[in-house]
Order: structure tokens, then C-alpha cells, then sequence
């Protein structure tokens, strides 16, 4: 078979396909059972960004009156308001310095386990699920290749039980299939950067939390006047 007749069976059978134009919902279709999965994993990693950002975005909120309230009240001694102003807001900020006050009376390295622990539990409620999105990430590049290799293997089967072995048919039988490698590679890329885009943030958390705490350890280490 000569290049030119290539040339032409290649043009004839691409040329259809041209004048109707490339439908990206058509091309997902034609991805296979492969797809399901894949969009899946895009929903899910959607819903995990949004649940997990509006939860560090809430959490992230801090009083920046809220240690030297606290000072005042315990130099009026108040220590049971003071606890009681910390149980009004709901935050990671003021849940550590409920924990300090609870314990005051006990050894400072107690008082310093303590918050170190609620800190804890606090960044673990702030990262739970977060892993998934790396999951994910690492998940949907894999089906995306699972299905092009499946793909692949069903199309070189055709060519093997057809006579007429061109390009075009190749070609169209190959394209179709790497849509599979495509949308799982943008799924994992998104979710990837959905991972980072939260770790950032409660990076960021972690540290005002940690000044937070050392501000009130400041307090208890230094004579109140």
C-alpha cells in the first residue's frame, strides 16, 4: 500500500469527523464504563474541597481580643468568667485556652500537656478527610490509563479481525480511548491542587493556634499586675 493511498483513506475517514467537530460530552461518552469511576472521584473531590474549606475557613477565625480578655479577667481573678467567655466562641483558639484555664492550679508543664493535646484533636478535626484528596489524586490518573489500555487492546483486537488496516481506523479507535487518560490526569491534577490548597491553610491555622498558646503561657509564666 503506497503512502498516497494511505494519505487518501486517512483523509476520507478523518474528514467526517472534522465537519462535525469534536463534542467534549461526546468524546466523554465514548470513554467507556471507565468514566463513571473517574467522574466520581471529580464529585467527590468537589465535595471534600467544599465541606473541608468552609470547616478550616470557620475554624481559622479568631478574636484578637481573645487573649487579653482572658488577662483581664484574670487579673480581676475571674477565673470562672473567663472560662465562661472561652465556651462562648466556637473556635480552635478559644477551646485552647479553655483547656489552660481548667487546669490552672496544676503544674505549668500539665497546663502546657493539655493544650498540646486539645491541639491536636483540633488539627486532626480540621484534616480529617483531607487524605482522600490525595487519594484521588494518585486514583484517577490510574483509571484514566486503565482505560486507554483497555481501550487500546480492544482496538488493536478490531484491526486484528479487519482486512483494512489504515490509519484512520487506528487513529479513531486510539483518540477515543485516550479521552480516558486525559479526564483522569485534569481529575487528579485538580485534586492535587485541592489537597494543597488545604494543607496551606491549616499550615496556616496550626501557627496561629501555636501563638495563641504561647501568648497565653505567657501569661501564666509571668506575674499577673
Amino acid at each position: 500500500m503506497s503512502l498516497l493511498t494511505i494519505f487518501l483513506q486517512t483523509t476520507v475517514a478523518v474528514a467526517p469527523a472534522t465537519e462535525q467537530g469534536l463534542s467534549i460530552f461526546g468524546l466523554l461518552i465514548k470513554g467507556g464504563v471507565i468514566m463513571i469511576p473517574i467522574l466520581l472521584l471529580s464529585v467527590i473531590s468537589v465535595y471534600l474541597f467544599v465541606e473541608r474549606l468552609l470547616y478550616i475557613n470557620k475554624a481559622s477565625k479568631i478574636d484578637a481580643n481573645l487573649v487579653n480578655n482572658v488577662k483581664d479577667m484574670l487579673i480581676r481573678e475571674d477565673i470562672k468568667g473567663a472560662i465562661t467567655y472561652c465556651d462562648r466562641i466556637s473556635s480552635p483558639f478559644a477551646k485552647l485556652v479553655h483547656k489552660g484555664l481548667s487546669r490552672l492550679g496544676s503544674p505549668i508543664r500539665d497546663i502546657e500537656s493539655a493544650i498540646e493535646n486539645t491541639a491536636r484533636v483540633e488539627v486532626y478535626k480540621m484534616e480529617k478527610n483531607v487524605n482522600l484528596l490525595a487519594a484521588i489524586a494518585a486514583l484517577a490518573p490510574m483509571f484514566g490509563f486503565l482505560g486507554t489500555v483497555v481501550g487500546m487492546i480492544r482496538a488493536f483486537y478490531d484491526i486484528s479481525m479487519s482486512d483494512n488496516i489504515s490509519i484512520g481506523i487506528i487513529a479513531s479507535g486510539i483518540y477515543v480511548k485516550m479521552v480516558t487518560s486525559a479526564s483522569g490526569l485534569i481529575v487528579g491534577v485538580i485534586a492535587y491542587i485541592f489537597y494543597t490548597y488545604l494543607n496551606t491553610k491549616i499550615e496556616r491555622t496550626v501557627n496561629k493556634m501555636e501563638v495563641t498558646a504561647i501568648e497565653f503561657l505567657d501569661i501564666l509564666y509571668k506575674p499577673v499586675i
